[in-house]
């Protein structure tokens, strides 16, 4: 079976590095149509326009008119289904978590590997949620060192809710999931539902960073 063709918005304020990236995502078999825009401004104005809202945008974070912190809250307010992947040069785990936080699915440093970017795309459109390999290890042990038991220990989960949890963390998707619980995708779909509802997380990246943070997860 082939792989869901997706839309992408490159959104960056340096033309050059927004056509290189343009190019890169051009030889990717996952990537049916790719847009531009050069501000938040203009990424909303783009997919305002759009009849088919695009799958991912691809943002950075330090633009001009509108940043990418505040590009994301407005995504999530009005356009809730559309994937956002930020792409920085900035290595700070507290900013990476604080951006989850707010909604962005992925994280990944501009001096990635093409391979990478590609690997990111397709974890962040299969399982929701992607961190930048060189990254990922800092943020999830700052998370570790800052880890509170409180907040997870009071938090009231049910067994298959606690199984549901573990194996999103571990990067399964739904259906792999119900496969190794014997249950149907859409009842881990309902399962994921409760699990976000509980720990008031926006989406699977937030509520894995939530799982380290609190001690339901182990790394």
């Amino acid at each position: 079976m082939s792989e869901q063709k997706i839309d992408i918005v490159v959104t960056d304020d340096h033309k050059l590095f927004r056509k290189g990236m343009v190019g890169l995502l051009e030889d990717f078999d996952i990537v049916e149509s790719i847009y531009e825009a050069g501000n938040g401004v203009e990424l909303l104005e783009l997919i305002g326009e759009l009849d088919k809202k695009p799958d991912l945008v691809l943002l950075d974070i330090n633009m001009p008119e509108m940043d990418g912190v505040e590009v994301t809250k407005h995504l999530r307010k009005d356009f809730r289904d559309i994937r956002i992947l930020i792409l920085s040069m900035e290595e700070a785990p507290q900013l990476v978590a604080h951006l989850v936080s707010e909604g962005v699915n992925g994280y990944l440093l501009k001096n990635a590997e093409p391979d990478e970017l590609e690997l990111a795309i397709k974890k962040v459109i299969k399982n929701d949620f992607y961190f930048s390999g060189s990254l990922s290890g800092a943020v999830l042990q700052g998370l570790k060192k800052n880890a509170s038991t409180d907040t997870g220990s009071q938090l009231k989960l049910t067994k298959r809710e606690s199984q549901v949890l573990k194996l999103i963390c571990e990067e399964l998707t739904a259906t792999e999931i119900g496969e190794k619980l014997g249950l149907s995708a859409r009842t881990i779909e309902g399962h994921k539902y409760n699990l976000l509802e509980k720990t008031n997380t926006k989406n699977i990246a937030g509520l894995v960073i939530f799982a380290i943070k609190n001690s339901l997860y182990k790394i």
